[in-house]
């Protein structure tokens, strides 16, 4: 281009060439529909005008307190209005947004408001003796501000001050520090940490900005949606919905606490007709007793990414009249750059058919540059026959900064230009991509790979199975052998385990059933992830052995 006509004398300028950031969302909402619902919270109602007064306030607060550009801000609350009002109001202040995960221990919480130099804590009252106890160890206390959330339960106090006071010393017209360069960083957030630390991904106001584009274009997600919050906004932002369901100018409906019956009941009364959850929270909806139930009044689109969905858990939810989407999700990119295009050509197909193929992860979003599935360490890409593993390999704008404080980390993640998201995947011949595990949840036995997700998907068609999760566990014959820890449902006779060694042999290979089932309730992250590596701990697994001693 460098001899090229349109070289010269077409510069950019603040005419052509504003830094992409989500936050402009906001202010353009606010504009367009000042008097439109854009926060539901039990009896709490507050429209987009209210709204961007109070992250204006928040903002200017915060800058009045001594925050500066490039600090860190957290949050721990569940999802309600503060914690989305922190999505706008703490990046509008210059500062990077780094929001908790609720269900960490004293422990964890330290550690992140240490790693991330954490300058003010805005936190839920139900969480005040969590934070009492990991500040103690904090050398370099951050400012405290409570949050007295209308429908949170009693709490000890334990701030300067609370968040509306905080917000009153705010100014309304506060215009706001935008950021300089679109590559700043909007956020910091903390994968879930196994036997090590967990990592601060960092992503930026471009790739948050994408981020958003493509979830309401990948979606086909209509004007004014109902969004229901049951995915946690803490995790990697709520796939960015914060900023999404803003930019199309919806209502967020909050949720403190997810239960089948609050989602019933808040399609009901509220008007939802959007939601994201995790595979464990289908799997409640489908099983929820009939007096929880209510008919729905239209219908409802969710978009499912955790674990791969069992097909059973999905034709369930399905029969209710849901219309079910399942994505591929990842901090690392900030939400799901990969989704399962529902082909309509396998309305033809018999349910159980249907639903097998829609609980593959699909191919790759229009926000994201390129995928592959190939060799590692090569990045020989696999042939196309649905059998072939390799590493799902991810490149685009929307994949994050990197991970604070940690280049090494960062590299490996980068290596070849690639990022490399630790998912084994197969690619069908149709192009779909199929996550067959975590690359650390293979189970080797004999010299032959087994795919926990395989016979997990074989235990959830057992009738009395609510969430089955499948790790290795020692064998001195085999090396290592299949172990099932199982969740049952509720009011159905409970199996024995014979039985569901059984149930397996008549369905798999012999060597890839159980040799061991656990009856449990099972460990979650925040998100309801299933937490594997506790699993391992407790079956003695190799590889939980080899992570202890890396620790």
């Amino acid at each position: 281009m460098q001899n090229s006509i349109y070289a010269n004398g077409l510069p950019r300028s603040p005419a052509n060439h504003v830094p992409l950031t989500p936050l402009h969302f906001l202010d353009r909402s606010a504009e367009q529909y000042p008097d439109r619902v854009a926060v539901i919270h039990g009896q709490f109602i507050q429209t987009w005008h209210e709204t961007r007064l109070r992250c204006r306030r928040l903002a200017s607060a915060l800058v009045r307190r001594g925050v500066l550009p490039g600090d860190t801000v957290s949050i721990l609350a569940p999802n309600t209005p503060a914690m989305l009002e922190a999505h706008f109001g703490v990046p509008l202040s210059g500062a990077v947004l780094n929001s908790i995960n609720c269900r960490l221990d004293p422990d964890g919480v330290r550690f992140t408001l240490m790693h991330g130099e954490c300058k003010v804590l805005l936190v839920d009252r139900e969480f005040s003796d969590l934070v009492a106890q990991a500040v103690e160890g904090v050398p370099i206390k951050p400012l405290i501000v409570d949050i007295n959330d209308l429908e949170a339960p009693p709490g000890n106090p334990i701030g300067a001050l609370d968040y509306e006071a905080l917000l009153a010393e705010g100014d309304p017209g506060f215009p706001g520090v935008w950021p300089v360069d679109e590559w700043d960083a909007i956020a910091l957030n903390y994968t879930s940490g196994t036997t090590s630390d967990p990592k601060g991904v960092v992503p930026s106001h471009r790739g948050t900005y994408l981020m958003s584009m493509l979830q309401l274009t990948d979606w086909g997600m209509p004007r004014h949606p109902t969004y229901l919050w049951t995915l946690p906004m803490f995790h990697a932002n709520g796939w960015c919905f914060t900023w999404a369901i803003t930019a199309a100018g919806g209502t967020h409906v909050c949720m403190r606490k997810v239960t089948a019956r609050s989602i019933f009941d808040a399609i009901a009364d509220h008007g939802v007709d959007h939601f994201c959850a995790a595979p464990i929270i289908l799997a409640s909806i489908a099983s929820a007793p009939e007096t929880d139930k209510r008919p729905l009044p239209r219908t409802v689109r969710i978009r499912t990414a955790g674990s791969p969905p069992p097909a059973t858990v999905l034709k369930a939810v399905l029969a209710l009249g849901f219309e079910v989407e399942h994505v591929y999700g990842i901090t690392e990119a900030s939400g799901t750059p990969v989704s399962c295009y529902i082909n309509p050509q396998w309305s033809t197909l018999d349910k159980d058919e249907q639903s097998r193929l829609m609980a593959r992860q699909g191919n790759r979003s229009a926000g994201l540059e390129s995928l592959l599935v190939a060799n590692p360490d090569t990045l020989d890409p696999v042939p196309f026959d649905g059998r072939t593993q390799g590493e799902l390999l991810l490149r685009g704008n929307i994949i994050m900064k990197g991970y604070l404080k940690n280049e090494e980390a960062t590299r490996s993640a980068f290596s070849g230009g690639w990022f490399h998201t630790g998912d084994v995947a197969v690619v069908h011949p149709d192009g779909y991509v199929q996550i067959t595990d975590r690359a650390k949840d293979v189970i080797i036995s004999g010299g032959e790979n087994i795919s926990s997700v395989e016979v997990e998907d074989i235990l959830h068609r057992h009738p009395a199975v609510l969430i089955a999760a499948v790790v290795s566990q020692p064998d001195v014959k085999w090396g290592e052998t299949p172990c099932a820890f199982i969740e049952l449902k509720d009011g159905i006779a409970p199996p024995s385990e014979e039985e569901i060694i059984t149930f397996c042999r008549e369905r798999l290979a012999r060597y890839k059933c159980p040799k061991r089932v656990v009856f449990c309730t099972l460990p979650r992250t925040g998100t309801g992830k299933i937490q594997k590596f506790k699993l391992r701990e407790q079956a003695g697994s190799k590889s939980a052995i080899t992570e202890l001693a890396k620790a």
